[in-house]
């Protein structure tokens, strides 16, 4: 949903590449419109601890190890030369901002962002990396946005990775917001017109995420580290709270999880009817097939389904 960095005129890529805290996976897209299919899906696993994502300090902690998983994982891609590249929520901070009046002109608006959220960043701004998309409109004429932040540092770390396998990454986007891109592109390829809210829950194994999607437009976002201190019931909570009494909510039109078994396991619960109990709504599991079809070489073991979610999210983010 927002990039880092990006080709202005180039093609956009048909490979993604997710780096998160367990494993790399890769995804190749072949085909355009309801033709197009995943062709390819290949993942290996990280030993633990290899990548802790954080705010204020380098992710890759076992680079070695890491960049050979990201060196065979493209290799049996066929070593593309440009991929979509998908980085742990927690290596980023999430914000949003609001302006009566737009500014006209790119650059204008670049300083407002930078400027509003400098303060809200445990780094200095002039070491950051910032990238926005606009969310909904603001009455009399002005806009929000979402505002993503890392630090400069923290995504050369994740791209140098991608370089030192031979390949360019010119996408850098986050793994929450392509299972929104994800979800999306399914609704455009089913002919489905959502206009209820609808919010997603995306659980790892080490942290916990919630965004809010009104009107197609990111308009909430929360993630905590998987740290054990807020429990995710509470995050839940919080956020049913915020959506009736700063959004205007009436209850969510759907809630999509999306949840690996070693996420659920540290959740300890049957999280899907917590979270429809909570919520008084029903849960639905994310599934990529309702973005594209799956082809003959990917795997339809469900754990492998939802780890390939976030790859082909990113090179969904377009599609029309």
């Amino acid at each position: 949903m927002t990039t880092l960095t990006r080709w202005w005129s180039s093609p956009p890529p048909v490979v993604g590449l997710e780096v998160s805290a367990t494993r790399v996976t890769g995804v190749v897209l072949a085909g355009r419109g309801a033709d197009r299919s995943v062709s390819q899906y290949v993942s290996e696993v990280l030993p633990a601890g290899a990548v802790v994502p954080a705010l204020t300090a380098d992710n890759v902690t076992d680079r070695v190890a890491v960049a050979r998983a990201v060196q065979a994982v493209l290799e049996q891609l066929g070593r593309p030369k440009r991929v979509a590249l998908v980085v742990p929520d927690g290596a980023a901070k999430v914000s949003f901002v609001r302006f009566d009046k737009v500014p006209g002109r790119a650059e204008d608006l670049a300083q407002m962002v930078r400027w509003q959220v400098r303060k809200s960043v445990p780094f200095p701004i002039e070491s950051a990396q910032i990238g926005f998309m606009p969310s909904l409109d603001v009455d009399g004429g002005g806009r929000e946005f979402v505002v993503v932040v890392m630090r400069r540092d923290v995504v050369e770390s994740y791209e140098s990775l991608v370089r030192g396998a031979g390949a360019h990454p010119g996408i850098v986007d986050l793994a929450s917001f392509d299972l929104v891109n994800l979800v999306l592109a399914s609704d455009r390829r089913n002919g489905q017109a959502v206009t209820d809210d609808w919010l997603l829950v995306h659980l790892t194994a080490h942290a916990s995420t919630l965004g809010l999607v009104r009107s197609g437009q990111l308009v909430f976002y929360r993630s905590r580290l998987g740290d054990g201190q807020e429990p995710l019931i509470d995050l839940v909570h919080q956020t049913a709270m915020y959506y009736q009494d700063r959004l205007g909510g009436h209850g969510f039109g759907r809630v999509i999880l999306a949840a690996a078994s070693d996420a659920l396991a540290v959740e300890g619960a049957d999280v899907r009817r917590t979270l429809e109990e909570r919520l008084e709504s029903t849960v639905e599991l994310l599934d990529p097939s309702k973005a594209a079809r799956m082809g003959d070489r990917v795997p339809s073991d469900p754990e492998d389904r939802v780890a390939m979610t976030p790859a082909l999210g990113v090179l969904l983010r377009e599609v029309a």
